[in-house]
């Protein structure tokens, strides 16, 4: 039986993860559940799931939590705010992590995680993003076992020899393609973009995801914050990683190797797959998902990025080349201004704009220790909500 911490159970990714969890009561048992501030919808989770312990990010909401947990009749401990879920997540109460909380809140925790010698099951790119080289390090370190949940890195190491994770590439790798669905924009120009509002953007046509990554997915910075990620988990160099749209969603990414042979995984675009491969690894367990029908598909698309129209992948693929700092640096810039897009506050052509402004003057900082990583962090939220005065939507 493993135990299981599943970190932000309130999302999408969470929702995916319980899913599979209760399809196999026998081998997975939720432990550990948590969300940012949705109380309500953390304790009907554990009315459910009676995991052993459940914290709420935000302590200001941490009597309500109990009060819930309370009424519910249920002896799940409370248990509130960041230094918890660190805490939690290094404990015995869970062999197993799913980090899936958004943005680099998420990056305690995974380290966490990783520094205990847990599995982990990262769908919080973000984390990885901003200290790529911790969290190697902590992995290689500690012998924790790191399972990439994000569709596109999940199937890359389906493709690669084993072990993927965290070792020199192999010689026989030519190159590692990471598929993009395109978002809802693929296609047009920027006039077209110049009015898009954020329940346009949020509306993706094949998967089901939060805001905040379907902002990312609309403006391609989801696959430019992807690329970083490949390159940290697959010890890629960053010219060997490409990106192709593939509109479909059925291809979910691709490694080329030097004997001319491409390998593709595919499956239906249902995040349960790959969270069901990452919990059952090395054995294959049910998913819920359906078996993939080709000849219903009819036919798979593929095309070159617009980095002109779209041009946040090609600020991402500037900040791999520049280094840790550039990526913290991104990273925090593209949360400030995907926030401020989805409050009416910044216009979609502008977000990038954000990005670049920021990365321009966020140019020192010391990437070698968490706490550094995180005052850099701040650095930047403050000089990219100071540029925000600049773009009005």
């Amino acid at each position: 039986m493993k135990n299981v911490a599943v970190l932000g159970a309130t999302g999408s990714i969470g929702a995916s993860t319980l899913d599979v969890i209760a399809r196999h009561p026998q081998r997975f048992r939720a432990s550990v559940l948590s969300a940012n501030a949705d109380v309500a919808g953390l304790v009907a989770l554990c009315q459910r799931f009676r995991p052993d312990v459940a914290i709420i990010a935000e302590p200001s909401q941490h009597a309500a939590l109990r009060e819930g947990l309370a009424r519910s009749q249920l002896s799940t401990q409370a248990l509130a705010g960041p230094q918890a879920l660190v805490d939690v997540v290094a404990s015995s109460v869970c062999d197993t992590v799913v980090a899936a909380i958004v943005g680099a809140a998420g990056l305690g925790s995974t380290l966490a995680a990783a520094q205990s010698g847990k599995r982990l099951l990262l769908a919080n790119k973000e984390s990885i993003v901003v200290a790529g080289a911790l969290l190697m390090a902590a992995i290689r370190e500690s012998g924790a076992e790191l399972l990439p949940i994000d569709s596109e890195h999940n199937a890359i190491f389906q493709c690669l020899p084993a072990p993927a994770i965290g070792a020199a590439a192999t010689p026989s790798v030519r190159q590692i393609v990471l598929t993009a669905s395109g978002g809802p924009f693929r296609g047009w120009s920027r006039t077209q973009l110049a009015t898009v509002t954020p329940e346009q953007a949020c509306a993706h046509p094949k998967w089901r995801m939060g805001r905040k990554i379907s902002v990312d997915s609309a403006t391609l910075m989801n696959k430019g914050l992807e690329v970083i990620e490949a390159r940290w988990l697959f010890d890629a160099a960053p010219e060997a990683i490409k990106v192709l749209v593939h509109p479909q969603s059925i291809v979910h990414s691709l490694v080329s190797y030097t004997d001319g042979s491409t390998l593709a995984q595919l499956g239906n675009p249902d995040m349960r797959s790959a969270l069901a491969f990452g919990l059952g690894w090395p054995e294959r367990v049910d998913a819920g998902v359906a078996d993939l029908d080709l000849a219903a598909i009819g036919r798979l698309d593929f095309e070159a990025p617009d980095e002109d129209t779209f041009p946040c992948l090609r600020l991402a693929r500037q900040a791999l080349q520049r280094g840790p700092l550039a990526t913290t640096v991104l990273n925090a810039a593209n949360e400030v201004a995907v926030s401020a897009f989805l409050q009416g506050q910044l216009g979609f052509l502008d977000i990038p704009a954000v990005l670049e402004a920021t990365l321009a003057q966020v140019n020192e900082g010391d990437t070698t220790s968490v706490s550094a990583l995180l005052a850099l962090d701040q650095t930047a939220r403050r000089t990219a909500n100071a540029q925000l005065k600049r773009f009005e939507a």
